[in-house]
């Protein structure tokens, strides 16, 4: 059937683009998740008022988080060729596109978890405080349970930008739908493969977003 609707597409390539898209989106997000979490918390807890009040420490990372959200994440790309070849040894495939989707997405995933952490009723924290809850367990037991909407609602936002980016980072021959919509569709003026891989891209998204959405409600005890 979809040999018949798209005879200009080459399906075994196409699954195998689908199926490294999945790949980077799918290792970033989860790197991503537990590195924003961490600089969330850091920049959270080292904020004036709170656990570890410590203005140097919170300038800092603030400052780090908010430049590597700024680059747009074709330049970012580049800027880590070096970094990439280095650690990777090669700058072509999923796996080098790996390390500039964690790089670029953790920050903007670590402003939505302070985010959510700062919307988190004071008084629930002060209570645990004062019952002598150590810093684990407030951030184990309170921080982290309350802002459990948040976290879920901002990293489907994450995978779905990280979607994005891991198409972009095709372009620069990492693989994946974005390689495969620009190698064999655009260069190549074939407007089915551009066609068949745009609709894959949306299909990944509207499910990300479906299965956040889900886990959101579930999770919101509100």
């Amino acid at each position: 059937m979809l040999e018949q609707l798209f005879p200009e597409v080459k399906w075994e390539n196409v699954w195998e683009a689908t199926f490294e898209t999945l790949y980077m989106t799918g290792i970033s997000v989860l790197v991503t998740f537990i590195l924003g979490i961490i600089l969330g918390l850091l920049l959270f807890l080292t904020s004036k008022g709170n656990i570890w009040e410590n203005r140097f420490v919170n300038f800092i990372i603030s400052a780090t988080v908010n430049v590597f959200r700024s680059i747009p994440f074709i330049l970012l790309i580049i800027l880590l060729i070096p970094f990439t070849k280095a650690l990777v040894g090669s700058m072509l495939g999923a796996e080098a596109a790996l390390p500039a989707l964690i790089i670029g997405a953790a920050p903007f995933y670590a402003r939505m978890v302070e985010i959510g952490l700062r919307e988190i009723d004071k008084g629930v924290i002060e209570a645990a405080k004062s019952m002598g809850a150590s810093t684990f367990t407030i951030i184990t037991k309170v921080l982290l349970p309350e802002s459990m909407p948040a976290l879920a609602s901002g990293i489907t936002v994450t995978a779905i930008a990280l979607v994005g980016y891991s198409a972009m980072a095709g372009v620069i021959g990492a693989g994946g739908l974005g390689d495969l919509a620009y190698l064999e569709g655009f260069q190549r003026s074939n407007s089915q493969v551009t066609l068949v891989a745009t609709v894959l891209i949306l299909i990944i998204v509207f499910i990300i977003q479906f299965i956040g959405d889900q886990i959101t409600k579930r999770i919101d005890k509100r």
